[in-house]
């Protein structure tokens, strides 16, 4: 085999806004999402080696992937491994710069990226429905992180269509703790399942490129219960619009919250006031 590596970027995600429609008898819920790409990204590479191995900033992940499970890219190869002839090992590399549960998608980046690297790298040429219908099994998120352009997702994040967002620029303030999604999800229900707008205005002004009349449109149905049970993020949220921000939204199911800017001065401006981050959403092509 070609002594090479093979270097994919996973990019992190935000959702510019988040609907849950109701619970599902399956345990997972209906949603409605726009999921675009962002500037953050963990840096994933896959090289040859006698035995499939997967590294995370140096140190060897056997099952665990952090406070929620199993490591989403070492099931991601172990998923391609079995469906391609021409595996064989390989040492599978990440280096990590999206915090954990954070709801920037992180975990299903990194196995997104798995997936196109090791593709590349074992020559199995799995066309993209394929490695979709993969990604599903693995995670929720992972068929949004494949495709790497901005999309609206629907069902429990396996059905996506191309969705129209001009690039925009974020502030993003990470609170230093972790958020479960099963524990989100499970608080919306408690809390009485409220299902946000109708999300066409919205989505207009993510295609038109209008953050100022995006701004205020911003929303997530997780938010409030998670926020119920950890103010921090809602204080979070309070900072970036006392700074600026023409809106601000938790993304995903938390903890991380994103607050948009009218361009990239403003984002970076933004950042240094908050102690957050800027970045650049969507970003350019996929995997």
């Amino acid at each position: 085999m070609n002594p090479r590596v093979v270097r994919r970027e996973a990019r992190a995600k935000i959702n510019v806004f988040l609907r849950v429609l109701r619970a599902r008898e399956d345990g997972y819920h209906e949603l409605e999402s726009l999921v675009v790409p962002i500037s953050l990204a963990d840096v994933v590479t896959a090289e040859p080696a006698e035995a499939l191995r997967v590294e995370v900033d140096g140190a060897p992940e056997l099952s665990a992937g952090g406070p929620g499970g199993l490591n989403l890219a070492l099931v991601a190869a172990l998923a391609l491994a079995d469906a391609c002839p021409q595996a064989v090992g390989a040492l599978v590399r990440i280096q990590k710069r999206i915090p954990v549960a954070s709801g920037l998608g992180g975990g299903s980046a990194d196995a997104a990226a798995t997936l196109h690297a090791l593709n590349e790298l074992w020559g199995c040429d799995v066309d993209p429905l394929t490695l979709a219908g993969m990604g599903e099994l693995i995670g929720s998120d992972v068929p949004a992180m494949l495709v790497g352009e901005p999309v609206l997702m629907t069902g429990r994040g396996e059905r996506l269509a191309p969705a129209a967002c001009a690039v925009l620029h974020w502030a993003l303030v990470d609170v230093g703790f972790g958020v479960s999604s099963p524990d989100a999800y499970r608080w919306w229900d408690e809390d009485g399942g409220h299902t946000g707008p109708n999300p066409d205005e919205l989505l207009a002004a993510a295609a038109g490129g209008d953050p100022a009349a995006l701004g205020p449109l911003l929303f997530n149905d997780l938010e409030a219960p998670v926020v119920a049970r950890h103010p921090a993020i809602g204080e979070a949220k309070a900072r970036l619009l006392a700074a600026g921000a023409l809106g601000a939204v938790m993304s995903g199911s938390g903890s991380s919250i994103v607050g948009l800017a009218g361009d990239e001065d403003h984002a970076r401006a933004l950042a240094e006031v908050v102690d957050g981050t800027p970045v650049v959403g969507p970003t350019a092509g996929g995997g």
